[in-house]
């Protein structure tokens, strides 16, 4: 069911609004779940990918691998992390781009914006968690 009037449901709109995306909305569509470690630690379950993040590969033929983010490729939608790479036909070897939502962060690059995104995506998690919860019947009545 659509809920905001103003975004379309149609796949070519989608799709478009998706491929042709300014730099500053890729960043946050090219974000990685964290580790369970970091989940636990910092509350917060996914972070914008970022070079010098340490990375392991979940899924695709270098599953299990793992390293530190080279760079991230915002146009074509990759990272490319260390000692993942591969040998071309004239011999030069090329990393290997990988889709960041098939990576883990294990290890994130902190600096001090960082650290503030961190807090405040943990407080807004309380902040709905506080939110849930079971009705009583004075919540009822007033509404």
């Amino acid at each position: 069911m659509k809920l905001n009037p103003f975004v379309s449901s149609s796949a070519r709109k989608s799709r478009k609004r998706h491929f042709t995306a300014p730099s500053h909305i890729k960043r946050k569509m090219m974000s990685s779940p964290l580790s369970k470690e970091l989940r636990q630690k910092y509350g917060v379950r996914t972070m914008p990918i970022r070079k010098d993040d340490e990375v392991q590969i979940v899924r695709g033929q270098h599953k299990g691998s793992a390293g530190k983010v080279t760079a991230v490729y915002r146009k074509k939608w990759v990272v490319h992390i260390e000692r993942i790479q591969r040998e071309k036909a004239n011999g030069a070897t090329v990393y290997v781009g990988i889709h960041p939502s098939k990576t883990l962060i294990v290890k994130l690059k902190m600096d001090k914006d960082r650290k503030r995104i961190l807090e405040r995506k943990a407080m807004s998690r309380v902040k709905a968690m506080a939110d849930k919860g079971k009705y009583t019947e004075e919540t009822m009545e007033t509404s």
